[in-house]
């Protein structure tokens, strides 16, 4: 039987990560995929461009049931930490909005910095490989998989999600936890587009493809992004931010004008011209099918002038003040993410290793710990696989 240091399941990016780690310390690493491609996810990811971290990561973007476990991985290997190393391969990057870094070029251009650096430092790469069976014994763990057997002192789970199933997604991760008796929090998707009730989804369907700049806001969390009407329901970055942290039944408020006293400016625009009807003023501001859309939903008829102070207010709060409830989400296979996963209680969250099982280790989107949108979770996933390369 093969016999290797370190069995790292999921060549993602926080399982390549992990393996350059610990194959710099010289540690003889292999790295095990099923899929016929390595990182893939990065691959899709930033429209294909990467948004490979962010400069703002901190704790706070993080959702955990222990939001302190997120700590000491993130401050021990930064986000300036990863951006030296783009740079050390000459990659060409640019800050969009936020804080968020892509590529300029492909985001092939981080799988193969990732692929270089773990053949630079030895770490093996086998793809088209299922791990069909775990076992642990007194010396590590024996791995019968598709394709012969191997047995290694270390395992890291780098396995993800059960975020966008047609890349292979799977909940192997959190099978393979409870196996050994690790706890699972609930999970479910995270970063995902809501689904609208059919009479509502019905009466928005003029809108789908109209984008504006809003604030989503569910309890007391909020977000202040683009939104994006579809065909299926609401979308853009304002919309999956606040999905993480929406739950069935609750509702959503929306302002669509942030910033802007819409009362005040219909009041004023009917001083300076009653006869401008409503839907003209308000294409001032909104695009013109949701402008119209908002007039005919409210059954306003005539010109400003002849509107009342109470009928204006009932304009501005449609347009500040939606509120709604979402049907439910687009589901795993369109969510960037999966929130929840592996209980940080049963980790070291300096070396991301189960307290009761000495030598096997959790890192990247299987854990509980599922950042904001905008190069968060990319972080994590370098941050929390250097850790476990530093104690593998």
């Amino acid at each position: 039987m093969e016999q290797v240091d370190v069995a790292v399941i999921g060549a993602g990016a926080a399982g390549m990560m992990c393996a350059i780690e610990a194959a710099k310390r010289g540690r003889s690493v292999v790295v095990l995929d099923h899929a016929s491609a390595p990182g893939e996810k990065i691959r899709i990811s930033g429209g294909g461009r990467c948004n490979f971290t962010n400069l703002n990561a901190a704790p706070r973007n993080y959702i955990s049931q222990n939001p302190s476990f997120c700590i000491s991985a993130l401050r021990r290997y930064t986000q300036h930490d990863f951006v030296a190393l783009v740079e050390r391969y000459g990659i060409a990057y640019h800050e969009k909005t936020l804080g968020q870094l892509f590529c300029d070029g492909s985001s092939r251009q981080v799988v193969d910095l990732l692929v270089n650096e773990m053949k630079l430092y030895g770490a093996a790469l086998r793809l088209n490989t299922v791990v069909e069976e775990t076992v642990r014994d007194a010396e590590g763990f024996r791995l019968r998989l598709s394709q012969g057997s191997l047995h290694c002192r270390s395992l890291v789970v780098a396995s993800g999600g059960k975020s966008i199933p047609k890349m292979g997604a799977t909940g192997f991760g959190y099978d393979l936890a409870r196996q050994f008796g690790i706890g699972i929090t609930e999970t479910r998707p995270a970063l995902v587009p809501f689904t609208l009730e059919l009479h509502l989804l019905e009466r928005l369907k003029p809108l789908a493809g109209v984008s504006v700049d809003s604030i989503a806001a569910c309890g007391k969390m909020q977000f202040s992004e683009a939104m994006l009407f579809t065909h299926r329901g609401l979308s853009g970055p304002a919309i999956l931010q606040i999905s993480s942290y929406w739950r069935e039944e609750e509702e959503i408020s929306i302002a669509m004008l942030p910033g802007v006293d819409l009362f005040e400016e219909l009041r004023r625009a009917r001083a300076q011209n009653g006869r401008q009807a409503l839907q003209t003023v308000l294409a001032n501001f909104l695009p013109k099918r949701l402008a119209q859309l908002i007039v005919e939903t409210e059954k306003i008829a005539g010109n400003l002038a002849d509107l009342s102070d109470k009928v204006l207010r009932n304009i501005a709060d449609a347009v500040n003040r939606w509120r709604f409830k979402p049907a439910g989400s687009e589901g795993y296979r369109t969510a960037e993410v999966t929130l929840g996963g592996v209980d940080t209680k049963d980790l070291d969250s300096r070396t991301m290793e189960a307290k009761s099982v000495p030598g096997l280790y959790f890192i990247g989107e299987v854990v509980d710990v599922t950042g904001w949108l905008g190069g968060y979770n990319f972080q994590w996933a370098w941050s929390s696989g250097w850790c476990a390369g530093q104690a593998v």
